[in-house]
């Protein structure tokens, strides 16, 4: 019976909690909470929940290693030492250095995201330029961890080893190919979640075969959802820590927590917070979206508007059948934010103020990655909402810090003479 609700899009309350093994009244509270948001079906207007949200969470809240609310502060027992490529406007920087890590230096191609990071913290090393033109020798055994969001990019795997130049002209052997240069105990590399199924799942198979040659083990992959660890945003890294082979030390990714912030505590005084999102500058809807848009309740999409405006607004889509629940979304309060994409008003990914039909503003965006409301971005409007929407959240940023901290911590003191 069970089998056969999971064929259907949405789930009763009463079959997601027979489904999940939770009683009504915990559906109830972790709605409230916006960890499993209920929605209005779309025929019969009851409030059920989407099947694709109950497999996402299924796993995360059954988990009983979990806590409710837990701490990986760690403070270093040295100065540990950071050098960050493919660096952005910052995010996983500023999370590292939060956690009391150094950034020795950054690279980054971008002109503006390198402005960013120069004006915010004048004292860093920004290495602007592609990553290809730099030589990071000099750094050989200075450093204890390289850090990379390198793109996703496809390269042939053959057999069972792949060596690094047959990953050449891919920006994940330029991450490799530093790491291999520098020689730090451990390195972090970080990507989006399709990377777990990139060709076939061919592609990570070779980045982890070729760390295996440059001399690191790599733990086993995870990826992180960022509700989880202090980021009112349902976003999601794929992380890639390979360990030094000459270190008998196994890498543990920071621990989760099952409290959860949402919109509110991004954009209001709080918890997170001191003090209310400060006023910035935002784009706008043009006045025919707005329109549609208006008709929109929190937390509701674009099959809450009538059928015939339903029908206008997604065109041909409306017949192609699937959710496409990120279209003329607003996102409510009492939830966390959809993933921010790197413009705040795209028709497939919609991300509305939950009162205002609006797109976020600036400081709202960067709130909701958890940036501190003094990391300013340059260049234009478009430039800023891009080089925020790209970064990593700050807050998973820093749990990822102090979980390498504890490593380097446990490393150092192994080291240390008897």
């Amino acid at each position: 019976m069970l089998t056969i609700l999971v064929m259907n899009k949405y789930l009763s309350l009463s079959d997601a909690a027979k489904l999940i093994g939770k009683s009504k009244e915990t559906l109830r509270r972790w709605d409230r909470e916006g960890k499993l948001v209920a929605v209005r079906e779309p025929v019969s207007n009851y409030r059920v929940y989407r099947k694709e949200d109950v497999q996402l969470l299924l796993g995360d809240f059954l988990n009983n290693d979990i806590d409710e609310e837990v701490s990986n502060y760690i403070e270093p027992d040295n100065d540990y030492n950071v050098l960050e490529l493919f660096a952005g406007a910052g995010g996983l920087a500023v999370g590292m250095e939060q956690a009391g890590l150094k950034c020795v230096a950054l690279n980054e191609i971008d002109k503006w995201a390198c402005k960013t990071l120069r004006n915010n913290r004048p004292k860093w090393n920004v290495l602007e330029g592609d990553i290809k033109s730099y030589d990071f020798s000099n750094y050989r055994n200075q450093i204890e961890v390289v850090t990379g969001g390198f793109p996703c990019q496809a390269f042939s795997y053959a057999g069972k080893k792949l060596g690094l130049n047959d990953a050449r002209g891919t920006l994940f052997y330029e991450f490799a190919r530093v790491v291999k240069e520098v020689n730090p105990p451990i390195c972090i590399g970080e990507n989006v979640r399709g990377l777990l199924s990139h060709d076939s799942g061919n592609t990570l198979q070779g980045m982890i075969s070729i760390l295996d040659e440059i001399g690191y083990n790599v733990a086993p992959v995870q990826v992180l959802k960022a509700i989880h660890y202090n980021v009112p945003q349902k976003r999601e890294r794929l992380i890639l820590v390979g360990v030094r082979k000459d270190i008998d030390l196994n890498y543990e990714y920071p621990t989760p927590s099952r409290k959860i912030y949402n919109l509110v505590s991004a954009l209001k005084k709080g918890e997170l917070f001191d003090t209310d999102v400060p006023k910035s500058k935002g784009t706008t809807y043009p006045e025919s979206k707005k329109e549609v848009l208006d008709m929109i309740p929190p937390k509701g999409y674009w099959r809450n508007l009538p059928l015939v405006i339903q029908k206008e607004y997604m065109g041909g889509s409306f017949y192609l059948g699937g959710g496409k629940t990120g279209m003329a979304r607003r996102i409510g309060w009492d939830e966390p934010c959809l993933t921010l994409t790197c413009s705040p008003a795209q028709k497939q990914t919609e991300r509305c103020h939950p009162d205002e039909t609006r797109p976020f503003t600036v400081r709202e965006y960067a709130r909701i990655q958890t940036f501190p409301d003094d990391w300013i971005f340059e260049g234009s409007m478009a430039q800023q909402y891009k080089q925020i929407g790209n970064a990593v959240p700050v807050n998973l940023g820093k749990e990822i810090g102090y979980s390498i901290i504890k490593f380097l911590n446990e490393y150092y003191n192994l080291s240390l003479p008897k």
